[in-house]
């Protein structure tokens, strides 16, 4: 738990530091974002904000969690397979950002190449777990041996989890908020499980995001990019899969399911039926919308994060009491 604390702290203080000198010089090479048509009348007066702040997020967390690990002696192949996914989501992301920059426009990396990319990268801790026979997936005191099926379940989940926070990343603060109480509860509940080396890259990340809501938060004056959201994304599942709580990511991860099923919804109704179920997809824009304001929304899905997150924490520690027991 101290090196928990530790990786936290230093991963902190890093993100604030790394993050000054960044802004900076993306203020001064005048890279930013183009704000999607579609939001134009909503977000206009951001276009252009500085991007890819992902950049001082990762790599403060990469750094934090390496000297927390080395102090701790909990550098793992485990923990250094999650922290090279990590890296590698980055930099698919970050190649997406920089079309967009280059293009000065909203389109980057073709969805097709996107998702192979993604794919491809995913496949690096699902054959690791397969190869170490950690096959199975469990939920209290029930449990389900996928074996040679665990790839596809978890490339599914881990390249799920990146486009769900991709989506999620649409307001100031929106997606920092909510994966610092996600990455929060991953980190306990890994220590819980027995993985220290997993749940000190997860407090390191926690810390991270943390760091990184200062620059972000309303108004923002960088966003973190696909460089940020994927990775973070890809990164949260990726820590459930080594971390042996699969499950458990669905509360961890319920705003990030939600904006994701918002999107999915609205696609289906409007192609079938001709109506929108809502005014606007992903469900966060849908409350901008009713009248609701950034720092409102942000609030609520944040909260709504924390709270997922505890009924995560709390039905793991039930399902290792019933597995204790029995």
């Amino acid at each position: 738990m101290i090196m928990m604390s530790v990786a936290a702290l230093i991963t902190l203080v890093l993100c604030l530091l790394f993050g000054v000198p960044y802004l900076d010089f993306m203020k001064k090479k005048m890279y930013g974002q183009y704000i999607r048509e579609e939001v134009q009348m909503l977000h206009a007066k951001k276009n252009k904000t500085p991007t890819t702040g992902g950049v001082f997020l990762v790599a403060a967390l990469l750094v934090g969690s390496l000297i927390a690990l080395f102090m701790a002696q909990a550098l793992s192949t485990r923990a250094l397979i999650v922290l090279m996914t990590l890296v590698f989501y980055t930099f698919t992301g970050f190649e997406d950002d920089i079309k967009k920059i280059k293009g000065c426009q909203n389109e980057g990396l073709s969805p097709r190449a996107k998702l192979t990319l993604q794919i491809a990268v995913s496949m690096l801790p699902a054959v690791y777990l397969v190869y170490q026979g950690q096959t199975e997936i469990s939920i209290f005191n029930l449990s389900v041996d996928l074996m040679y099926l665990y790839p596809f379940f978890a490339v599914f989940m881990i390249v799920g989890s990146s486009n769900a926070l991709n989506l999620t990343d649409g307001l100031d603060g929106l997606a920092s908020g909510c994966a610092f109480f996600a990455f929060l509860a991953c980190a306990l509940i890994s220590y819980f499980n027995g993985y220290t080396d997993i749940a000190i890259i997860s407090i390191a990340a926690s810390a991270a995001c943390l760091g990184f809501f200062y620059f972000n938060k309303n108004p923002a004056r960088i966003f973190m990019g696909d460089t940020g959201s994927l990775a973070l994304g890809g990164l949260l599942a990726t820590i459930a899969i080594m971390g042996k709580f699969e499950l458990w990511l669905i509360p961890i991860g319920i705003v990030f399911i939600a904006e994701t099923l918002s999107v999915m919804l609205q696609v289906a109704s409007f192609k079938t039926t001709g109506k929108r179920i809502f005014k606007m997809s992903p469900i966060h824009h849908h409350f901008e919308l009713s009248g609701w304001s950034e720092k409102k929304i942000v609030l609520v899905f944040s909260m709504i994060s924390a709270l997922g997150g505890i009924l995560a924490v709390w039905g793991f520690s039930v399902g290792k009491a019933l597995c204790s027991a029995g």
